[in-house]
């Protein structure tokens, strides 16, 4: 039986590389957005046992309660909650509107523990799962402009840490990952001077990719990782280091 798996924010860049990487691991996605996209369609063709869409806009919080239950009821118990969805608003706090920090906060911190909280109730009754969390080394290293964007990453890796002592007696690990900067849409804006510099911090001198996080999803998955839990994994080509 393929094991179950819901991807937040899976329609574009980092989530569709990591259902891509669960289809061909033979993982049963499902994938969730604000509305299906071309990639996701022509994927569905060629997994069309294993890949699921479930149009939902994680703005809508309160809704996330009714959301899990239709999952759940439709296709069965999750085995795996992918929290990956993410607002990327940049901005020097003192003029960043209020409703952007609302909008941020709710989207990348409020969402994934209220997914968390429901998904894991079917976890806990089968007495196994995987939740993870996708935060950011912005959580830990910081940037101009980013400061509401790290607040709510480094909350993801604080709320794993607590989460995975509640739910570890269940066999349910719960983890981070913290990439580094990618090319994806979200850093699309970063060019010239700023990408170069970014690359020169790694020891390595290139940029991790979606794959490359991918792979760290697809492990803390696996039976191989049964033990990991309340940790972060970071692939930032060692820019940390």
């Amino acid at each position: 039986m393929n094991k179950l798996i819901l991807v937040t924010g899976s329609t574009r860049g980092l989530g569709l590389a990591i259902i891509k990487k669960l289809l061909s691991s033979e993982y049963k996605v499902i994938a969730t957005g604000r509305k299906v996209t071309e990639e996701i369609i022509i994927l569905k063709k060629s997994y069309p046992d294993l890949l699921f869409f479930e149009p939902f806009d994680l703005i809508n919080v309160d809704d996330i309660k009714i959301f899990v239950s239709l999952v759940v009821k439709k296709y069965g118990r999750l085995f795996g909650l992918i929290n990956n969805a993410a607002l990327g608003h940049d901005g020097v706090l003192a003029t960043m509107h209020e409703s952007q920090i609302s909008e941020l906060l709710k989207v990348n911190v409020e969402a994934p523990i209220l997914l968390a909280k429901y998904a894991s109730r079917g976890m806990l009754i089968n007495q196994s799962g995987r939740i993870v969390n996708i935060s950011s080394i912005i959580a830990y290293t910081g940037f101009n402009g980013l400061s509401v964007y790290g607040a709510s990453k480094s909350a993801l890796i604080g709320f794993s840490k607590s989460l995975s002592r509640e739910l570890g007696k269940a066999n349910i690990t719960v983890n981070c990952i913290a990439p580094g900067y990618m090319a994806t849409e979200m850093t699309s804006d970063l060019q010239g001077e700023k990408l170069a510099s970014i690359i020169r911090r790694s020891p390595m001198k290139k940029l991790a990719t979606p794959n490359d996080v991918a792979h760290a999803v697809s492990y803390l998955l696996s039976d191989g990782a049964s033990l990991v839990t309340g940790t972060t994994i970071t692939i930032d080509a060692g820019s940390t280091a």
